[in-house]
């Protein structure tokens, strides 16, 4: 019993550190920083091209494995599931911090979005 309730508590410290670490300000102040509303649009959900995805409203885990894939293809790493190719999303990326790209991720998450699922 005593495992399982610091196991919990363990589980429970990490979900409350990495909930409030997350600064939406922050991320959108870097999204205006490092120029993304020039091909996402200023609200995150209007694209200056079809081509481009709608950021508002995505899930944030997916949003920081995208700009980190990125991050991993400009850098050069071979080829695989986690590395994404493309010349403009890898420049951008790689100006990011790992703080960055967590304090962005949340914010866009955090928009509201035509991505939502209506019941």
């Amino acid at each position: 019993m005593k495992k399982l309730t610091i196991a919990l508590l363990g589980s429970l410290a990490f979900v409350a550190a990495g909930a409030q670490a997350a600064d939406l300000a922050a991320g959108q102040a870097a999204f205006q920083k490092f120029t993304c509303a020039s091909c996402h649009g200023e609200d995150a959900k209007t694209s200056m091209m079809p081509e481009y995805p709608i950021l508002a409203g995505q899930h944030a885990d997916y949003l920081a494995h995208a700009l980190t894939a990125y991050q991993r293809g400009q850098a050069g790493a071979p080829v695989s599931a986690n590395v994404r190719k493309n010349p403009i999303m890898g420049a951008m990326a790689a100006q990011l911090s790992p703080t960055d790209i967590e304090n962005i991720s949340a914010w866009l998450a955090s928009l509201p979005s035509p991505l939502a699922i209506r019941k």
